[in-house]
């Protein structure tokens, strides 16, 4: 009797799991036939910040026969999982908020929603700013004798890797947020660290980005910025005895 009691819980949050995974991947795959029809229009416009830093006439280029194929396949499917991270997102937290204290709710979604913008918002600035600045700083200062034939497969590789670099490193006050109310650290202690973040930031930026300046400080400054933000929702977020901990 005991074992079918402590069976039956587990079943049952095998059988949820398997819901929101079902549920999840529908989505997905609703937004992903969607996209398809424009795989061809969301590649031109993902390469417009370098071909308009091309010489007039010149384009991209595949190396492999299929590469014009799969390329703009493969973007559409990144696409999809980026317009479909809200709903996944949810599914992940339908499952889990049952098990979750009211005040672990009420600080979850906020948080959650947080990531989710901050996310976007990074990859935006990489699209808008960060990429054509870095394409006209590489093409500007390239040797006439070479000539800049772009492979389609590369350039994508090369732009999601940006995305995925900036995205993630604009979740640096979420990351910090956390990491107080889980009293791994307290705001006094991310605010006396000021200095070695700063460092590290720059060495983040440096290992992200490719090999020029330009996209290191455009990645450096608003990280920078970032953990000014992230330091002080940390103080206004923070349990009371951090707070008293951390009063000068």
């Amino acid at each position: 009797m005991s074992a079918d009691f402590t069976e039956s819980p587990l079943i049952e949050h095998l059988i949820e799991l398997r819901a929101r995974l079902v549920r999840g991947l529908l989505g997905l795959g609703a937004v992903l036939l969607a996209l398809l029809p424009f795989s061809r229009a969301l590649y031109s416009h993902l390469a417009m910040p370098l071909i308009s830093q091309l010489p007039a006439g010149q384009s991209m280029i595949a190396t492999n026969p299929a590469g014009a194929f799969f390329a703009p396949l493969k973007l559409t499917f990144f696409s999809a999982v980026f317009l479909a991270a809200p709903w996944l997102l949810y599914q992940v937290w339908a499952f889990v908020a049952p098990g979750l204290y009211a005040r672990e709710k009420r600080l979850a979604m906020p948080l959650l929603g947080s990531a989710v913008a901050l996310f976007y918002i990074g990859c935006a600035f990489a699209y808008f700013l960060v990429l054509p600045a870095v394409f006209h700083f590489l093409t500007t200062f390239r040797p006439d004798v070479i000539a800049i034939t772009p492979d389609a497969n590369a350039y994508l590789d090369f732009v999601l890797a940006i995305f995925f670099a900036f995205g993630a490193s604009f979740e640096l006050p979420v990351a910090m947020v956390i990491l107080v109310l889980l009293g791994w650290v307290s705001p006094q202690q991310l605010r006396e660290g000021r200095g070695y973040a700063v460092v590290g930031i720059f060495v983040v930026a440096a290992v992200l980005t490719p090999p020029d300046v330009v996209s290191q400080l455009m990645l450096a400054i608003p990280m920078c910025i970032l953990y000014e933000l992230g330091l002080h929702a940390a103080r206004w977020l923070a349990p009371r005895d951090q707070d008293r901990t951390a009063a000068p």
